[in-house]
C-alpha cells in the first residue's frame, strides 16, 4: 500500500541516517569502509581505459592534486575526464542537470520551480549551438571529445552509478530508478554559462534601482548608487584613444603586434537565433539554487595583480589571484596539472592551474612560458526591457503589434507528473522573464517608463537580453590561454572569450606583463545607458546589430608604474567610449593593494613572494579609518555601551578573527546602515524575516515624522533571500556613507529609534547605532566584552550545495551535518583584500570568500604557491575532501610543484591509464 510503501521509504532513510552518524562520528568506522571507501578512487596501480594511444601517468601529490603525463592531446584531455570523474563525478552529474534544468530528474518536485527558471534561461541550447554549428574549433571539439570519451571509461565502471559515490547511494532511497547518463560534450560547453551567469555584471543593480522607484525619487536611489570615485581610486589602465577605425592605443603609448585578422562583428541575426529562454527569477528563486559560483550582486569580486621583474626579488614577474566566489562542497575550483611528456605538434600542452569539475583544459593557471589569471571585469552585458502585452501572442514594438516566438518545455519530475512551461520570447530572443516570476513582475510595475510610455494598466512584462546567449568561442579561448606563449598569443586567446567578461592579467617569462579587458560587450542604442529597465517597445533602446570589436577593448604592456592591479575596479575612465558600464566596483580593494605595493618599492624595494602572499591577507577596513574617529567623538552616557565604544580607541583597523574591536566596529557598521537605509527601504529589498513596523507608503519621500498620525503603521516583512538583500554592506555602501558623512543633516540620517520615535542628524544615528552594536553583540556573544572576537560572529560553514539546501528528504538537516564542515572562523570582510564577505542585511556569517590564492614566480614555476578551499575529492570522509581549508583559513598557501622533477618528488601515488 501506499502507506507502508511511504513508511518504509522513511525507515530506510533513517536507518542509512543513523548509519552515516555514527560513520562520521567514528571517524569512518566498519560503516565507512564498507559504503564509503568503496567510492573512492584508485590512485595507484594500472587501470584499463579504452582509447588510449599510450599509457597516460596520474601522480598525486599527499593532497591529492593530479599531475598527469600524456604523449598525445587526446591521451591526455581522455585522462583529464577519467580522472575528474574519479574524484567529482556526483558534483559533474549534478552541475550538468543544473545547466540543462533537470534538477526534478534527479530530485523529485522539489526543484521543479528551479528547473523552471534554469529552462527559461536556456544555457543548454546555446551550448549546443555551440557545440553543433560551426563555432567552435576543431580542435577544441576533438579535445572535449576525448575528455568526454574518459568519463564515460569512468563511468562504464560504475554502472548505474553503483559504488560511485555516497551521493548515490543517498539518493537512491528516495529515487532508486536514477541512473546518470553518458557524459556528453555538451555538458562540459554549458558549464560555461553558469560561470557566466553568475558573474554577469549589473541586473542585480538594475532590478534594486527598479524596486527602489515604489519609494524613493531618482535623485534619492542616485545617492545609493554614488559615481565611481576615479579622483581617488584611479583605474586599472591610464585610458589610451581609440583610433579612427576603432582599434585601441594604451594610454602609456605600449603597444604589441596587432592581431592576425580584425574581431568579428557578432551578426545581428546570429544573435536573434541565439538568444531563447534566459532565467527565471533573479532574486528569490535563483538565490534558492545551489549556488555555482557565488551570489550575485555588488562588492562580489576578485584580486589579482602582477609586479614587473624591476619591481621583485628575484628580478622576474610575479602574479597573484584570489577569485572571489561562493563557498561550498566539494570546492568550486580543481586543481591539476596537464603535461605532454613532449611539448610538439601532437602534443601541445604543459599547464597547470584551476580549472572546473566537467570541464577540460586549465581556467587559471601557467604554461611554461605564462602565467594569467582573472577578475570579473563587471560590464555591463544584461539589460532588462519593459514590454507592452497587447495579447496572449503579441507585444508592442515600435508602434506595431508584434508576435511573441512561444516555446513549450516538459520537466520531468521523479516521482511526479511532468510540468509543461511557456516561454514567450521577443523578436530580439528575450524572454518574458516576468511570466515567471513574481518579483519581475513588481519590477513592471514600478520601473520608471519615461513620459512617452504606454498605458501600464497593472504593469508592463519584464524581458531580459544577455549577451550569454549569443553563441561563443570562450571553450577555444581556454584551451588557447593554455597554449599560449607570449602577449600576442595571450590576447589571441582573450579575443575568444566572449562571456563572462574578465579582466585578464599577464606575466611571462621573458619579464613583460600585461592586461587586456576581452568579452562580448554590447553597444546600445542611441537612448539607454542600461540602469533602469528600457521601454522595450522604442526601437531607440535597442543593442546595436554588432558589439564592441576586440580592437577597441583595453589592454596594457609593461606599463611604466611596473605592476597592474584588477580588483573589480574601473578599468578605464569617462572619456572611453562606448561606455563598458556605470557600476563598477567602487575600488576600496584596488587602492589598498596598490597602496600596499607602492609601500613596498619606497625608496628602491622589492617585492618578495612572502609579501604577494602576505597582500593577499591585508584585511585592514579602508572605511573604520574615517567612520572610528567619528564614532569616537560621540558622548556615550551610558557607560555600558561606552565600555564597547572604548574598544575603538586604540585599533588598528584590522578584521582579525581574534579582534575585539573589529567585532564591535562591524556591529556599528551593520547598525548604522540599518538605520540610516534599511529601515527605509521596501520589503522587496530587505531580508526575509526582517520585519519592520512602517507607515503606509508615501510616493517618493523619506520618512520625516513619528508613525502614527495621518499615517497609519503596519508591519512589513523583508522578502529577499540573504544573498541578494540589502543594504549588504559592501564597497557600494563604504561610497554612499562616505559621501553622506559630508552631510550631518542629510534626511537618511533620519531614523526610527527602538521607542518608535523619529531622530535626527548624524550624530543622534552614530549614538543610536553604537548602542544597538552593543546590544546585538551582548545578545550573539556575551555581555563581558574581553570574550569578544571577530572570528565568533565572523564564521564559515562549507555547505554541501549538490544535494540542495532545504530540509527535504535527501537534503536532510542531519545529512548536512554530516557532508558540511566548519565552522571556521575567518579574519577579513566585505570591502577587504582579505574578501571574507558577509551581507550586513543578513547577519555576519561568510557568504563570499577567496575561493583560491595563487602567488606565481615567473623566475622559477617550482617556487609557485597555491592553496584550495576544501580539497581535490569530491568524496565525503574522503582524506583530501576538506583538507586545505584549515590551511587557507589561517592563510597559509601550499609549495606548487611543476616541473616533472618537482612533481615527481612530491608525489604519493602514481596510476598508468593503459588502452
Amino acid at each position: 500500500m501506499p502507506r507502508s510503501k511511504k513508511f518504509r521509504r522513511a525507515r530506510l532513510i533513517m536507518i542509512l541516517l543513523a548509519v552515516l552518524l555514527i560513520a562520521g562520528l567514528v571517524g569512518g568506522g566498519w560503516w565507512a569502509v564498507d559504503t564509503v571507501r568503496s567510492s573512492f578512487p584508485q590512485v595507484s596501480g594500472t587501470v584499463k581505459v579504452a582509447g588510449m594511444s599510450a599509457p597516460v601517468d596520474v601522480v598525486r601529490d599527499d593532497k591529492g592534486i593530479p599531475q598527469l603525463y600524456a604523449d598525445t592531446d587526446a591521451d591526455l584531455f581522455r585522462a583529464q575526464g577519467y580522472v575528474q570523474a574519479q574524484d567529482r563525478f556526483w558534483e559533474m552529474d549534478v552541475r550538468r542537470h543544473i545547466t540543462s534544468g533537470r534538477l526534478s530528474e534527479m530530485f523529485g518536485s522539489s526543484t521543479v520551480e528551479q528547473d523552471t527558471f534554469l529552462r527559461t534561461m536556456g544555457w543548454r541550447q546555446v551550448a549546443e549551438k555551440e557545440w553543433n554549428g560551426n563555432i567552435l574549433s576543431d580542435e577544441t571539439k576533438r579535445n572535449l571529445t576525448a575528455y568526454t570519451e574518459g568519463v564515460n571509461a569512468w563511468l562504464a565502471e560504475h554502472p548505474g552509478g553503483a559504488g560511485a559515490s555516497l551521493e548515490y547511494a543517498l539518493l537512491g532511497t528516495v529515487n532508486s530508478g536514477y541512473q546518470p547518463e553518458k557524459w556528453d560534450p555538451i555538458d562540459s560547453v554549458a558549464w560555461l554559462k553558469a560561470m557566466a551567469w553568475s558573474l554577469s555584471g549589473n541586473m542585480q543593480e538594475e532590478i534594486d534601482r527598479s524596486l527602489l522607484t515604489q519609494d524613493f525619487s531618482t535623485e534619492q536611489i542616485e545617492q545609493l548608487y554614488p559615481a565611481y570615485p576615479y579622483d581617488r581610486n584611479g583605474t586599472i589602465v591610464k585610458t589610451g584613444k581609440l583610433s579612427a577605425d576603432g582599434t585601441y592605443t594604451p594610454g602609456e603609448g605600449a603597444t604589441v603586434p596587432q592581431l592576425p585578422g580584425s574581431a568579428a562583428a557578432v551578426d545581428s541575426s546570429q544573435a536573434r537565433a541565439a538568444s531563447q529562454a534566459l532565467m527565471g527569477d533573479l532574486s528569490q528563486q535563483v538565490s534558492a539554487l545551489p549556488r555555482l559560483l557565488g551570489p550575485q550582486g555588488q562588492g562580489i569580486g576578485s584580486n589579482s595583480w602582477v609586479v614587473a621583474g624591476a619591481n621583485t626579488t628575484t628580478g622576474l614577474p610575479m602574479l597573484a589571484n584570489d577569485p572571489h566566489l561562493g563557498p561550498g562542497m566539494p570546492s568550486i575550483w580543481y586543481q591539476m596539472g596537464l603535461h605532454c611528456r613532449t611539448v610538439s605538434a601532437t602534443c601541445g600542452y604543459d599547464t597547470a592551474g584551476y580549472t572546473f569539475a566537467g570541464m577540460p583544459g586549465v581556467v587559471i593557471g601557467h604554461n611554461k612560458d605564462i602565467a594569467w589569471g582573472f577578475t570579473n571585469l563587471g560590464a555591463d552585458v544584461t539589460d532588462l526591457y519593459l514590454e507592452k502585452v497587447t495579447g496572449p501572442d503579441t507585444y508592442l514594438y515600435d508602434g506595431k503589434d508584434t508576435k511573441f516566438t512561444v516555446r513549450k518545455e516538459t520537466i520531468k519530475v521523479a516521482g511526479g507528473d511532468d510540468r509543461t512551461i511557456t516561454v514567450r520570447t521577443t523578436q530580439d530572443g528575450m524572454p518574458l522573464i516576468s511570466d515567471q516570476s513574481s518579483e519581475e513582475q513588481k519590477v513592471g510595475q514600478y520601473a520608471p517608463a519615461g513620459n512617452a510610455a504606454p498605458d501600464r494598466a497593472a504593469g508592463y512584462a519584464v524581458a531580459l537580453r544577455w549577451t550569454a546567449l549569443v553563441p561563443g568561442k570562450t571553450m577555444d579561448a581556454v584551451f588557447e590561454l593554455d597554449r599560449a606563449t607570449d602577449f600576442t598569443s595571450f590576447r589571441a586567446a582573450a579575443k575568444d572569450f566572449a562571456v563572462p567578461a574578465q579582466n585578464l592579467i599577464y606575466a611571462d617569462t621573458k619579464g613583460n606583463i600585461g592586461y587586456q579587458a576581452p568579452g562580448l560587450i554590447p553597444v546600445r542604442g542611441k537612448k539607454g545607458d542600461g540602469r533602469y529597465p528600457a521601454p522595450g517597445w522604442d526601437p531607440a533602446y535597442a543593442w546595436n546589430t554588432s558589439y564592441l570589436p576586440f580592437k577597441s577593448l583595453p589592454y596594457a604592456y609593461n606599463p611604466p608604474e611596473g605592476y597592474i592591479v584588477t580588483a573589480n575596479q574601473a578599468v578605464v575612465d569617462q572619456s572611453y567610449k562606448p561606455v563598458l558600464t556605470t557600476d563598477w566596483e567602487y575600488g576600496t580593494r584596488a587602492k589598498e593593494i596598490g597602496d600596499l605595493i607602492q609601500a613596498k618599492l619606497k625608496n628602491g624595494g622589492k617585492i618578495s613572494l612572502d609579501d604577494m602572499q602576505s597582500m593577499q591577507l591585508d584585511n585592514t577596513s579602508v572605511m573604520a579609518k574615517e567612520l572610528v574617529p567619528l564614532l569616537l567623538k560621540v558622548k556615550i552616557d551610558d557607560p555600558y555601551v561606552r565600555e564597547a565604544q572604548d574598544l575603538l580607541k586604540n585599533w588598528n583597523y584590522h578584521q582579525d578573527a581574534d579582534s575585539a574591536a573589529a567585532a564591535y566596529y562591524n556591529g556599528v557598521w551593520r547598525a548604522l546602515l540599518t538605520l540610516a537605509f534599511g529601515q527605509k527601504f521596501p520589503a522587496d529589498l530587505r531580508v526575509e524575516g526582517d520585519c519592520l513596523l512602517v507607515r503606509q507608503k508615501r510616493d517618493n519621500t523619506l520618512p520625516d515624522d513619528a508613525l502614527g498620525g495621518a499615517a497609519q503603521a503596519v508591519t512589513e516583512c523583508g522578502t529577499r533571500k540573504a544573498a541578494q538583500a540589502q543594504p549588504d554592506g559592501g564597497d557600494r555602501w563604504t561610497e554612499v556613507v562616505r559621501k553622506l558623512l559630508a552631510d550631518p543633516k542629510s534626511p537618511w540620517w533620519d531614523y526610527i529609534d527602538s521607542d518608535h520615535q523619529q531622530q535626527h542628524g548624524l550624530d543622534s544615528l552614530l549614538a543610536e547605532a553604537l548602542k544597538d552594536a552593543r546590544q546585538d553583540l551582548t545578545s550573539r556573544l556575551s555581555k563581558d566584552i574581553s570574550t569578544w572576537s571577530w572570528g565568533r560572529l565572523h564564521q564559515l560553514t562549507l555547505q554541501e550545495q549538490t544535494l540542495g539546501t532545504d530540509n527535504s528528504s535527501i537534503a536532510s538537516g542531519l545529512v548536512h551535518k554530516l557532508l558540511n564542515r566548519g565552522p571556521y572562523k575567518l579574519s577579513g570582510g566585505s570591502a577587504a583584500v582579505d574578501a571574507t564577505g558577509w551581507n550586513a542585511a543578513a547577519g555576519y556569517d561568510v557568504d563570499w570568500i577567496p575561493s583560491m590564492r595563487m602567488v606565481v614566480d615567473l623566475s622559477n614555476f617550482d617556487s609557485s604557491r597555491w592553496i584550495n578551499v576544501g580539497g581535490a575529492s569530491g568524496h565525503a570522509f574522503h582524506p583530501n575532501y576538506n583538507d586545505q581549508t584549515s590551511l587557507w583559513a589561517s592563510g597559509q598557501l601550499l609549495p606548487w610543484a611543476y616541473s616533472k622533477d618537482a612533481v615527481a618528488k612530491a608525489g604519493k601515488n602514481t596510476l598508468t591509464l593503459t588502452n
